[in-house]
């Protein structure tokens, strides 16, 4: 399959529940009022699009029914499908233009960073790039031993000391390693321990300091990895990270696990963050660039 029918397959889940539910929805009404669009707002909010996510979509359909004289559901569906198109916004690209440019990734244990590392380390080789990875996320228990294991699986090289080891230390060594080898692009797996705020802060100030005297002037992306499975549990997690760190984009996994893949509309509405890459499966090719005329034609279809 192509990537568009993995990602329709993907979604199934929230398909069926959420735009299964719209079809019966505009069949069920033969004009188009706000009984029509009230229970509309209550099938997005049980998608997990968000309570404030979906009263500005509310609001623009309603602004367009009546600005452009919309009379017919199917209409209104054309128009839900367009509003929300343009509300997540294309995912915006990768800021990789130094060699080598640097992506630090951050997550709570269990979203699937680790792998994540390994399905984006994995698509830009795919580009042509070289890639090396940093084993900075040196207090989990075998964290160095399964980014290993996916390096070994993708072919790129992890740069790691023992465990317990000092991140930044790591860090240094990995970027020393890409200036030397030409690498393109160092990909970071950080701790994502969010019990502490303040030690995830100080740790990720020292990766910083480290790349900014190793590489001055480098391209960067801190990106956060989120379990759409967790709903609004996700925007909560992402609140707090970016009041942690300098985040530039979101991964969101695990969408073919979950019936609210309106999680999307909702992080980016809460957060003003790009999502930068999707999964939707487990292989390591399941992992892609995000864009929304996809995303959104995938849940209609």
């Amino acid at each position: 399959m192509g990537f568009f029918d993995r990602l329709k397959a993907g979604l199934a889940k929230t398909r069926n529940a959420l735009f299964g539910r719209l079809d019966q929805l505009f069949r069920g009404f033969s004009r188009v009022d706000e009984d029509m669009l009230e229970e509309l707002e209550e099938v997005l909010i049980t998608a997990d699009v968000g309570v404030g996510a979906t009263e500005e979509i509310i609001d623009r359909l309603r602004d367009a029914i009546r600005s452009k004289k919309i009379s017919e559901p199917e209409a209104v569906r054309e128009e839900l499908k367009a509003i929300l198109t343009e509300m997540i916004g294309e995912g915006e690209p990768l800021r990789l233009e130094t060699q080598p440019s640097v992506i630090l990734v951050i997550g709570v244990n269990g979203v699937g960073k680790t792998t994540s590392i390994a399905k984006v380390a994995n698509l830009l080789k795919k580009e042509g790039k070289t890639v090396l990875l940093a084993a900075a996320d040196t207090f989990r228990a075998a964290a160095i031993d399964q980014l290993k294991i996916w390096a070994d699986r993708v072919g790129v090289e992890v740069i790691a000391h023992e465990e317990g080891s000092d991140p930044a230390a790591v860090v240094f060594d990995a970027v020393n390693a890409a200036k030397k080898r030409r690498a393109d692009v160092v990909i970071v797996d950080t701790a994502g321990r969010l019990h502490n705020k303040k030690n995830l802060m100080d740790e990720l100030s020292k990766i910083d300091r480290v790349i900014d005297r190793e590489l001055p002037g480098c391209s960067r992306e801190t990106l956060l990895v989120l379990d759409a499975t967790t709903g609004q549990n996700a925007v909560s997690q992402a609140k707090e990270f970016k009041n942690a760190a300098p985040l530039t984009g979101l991964i969101l996994t695990k969408l073919d696990g979950t019936a609210k893949g309106g999680i999307v509309f909702s992080v980016r509405s809460e957060l003003g963050l790009p999502v930068k890459f999707i999964c939707v499966g487990e292989k390591v090719d399941d992992l892609q660039y995000f864009e929304a005329e996809e995303f959104v034609s995938a849940l209609f279809e």
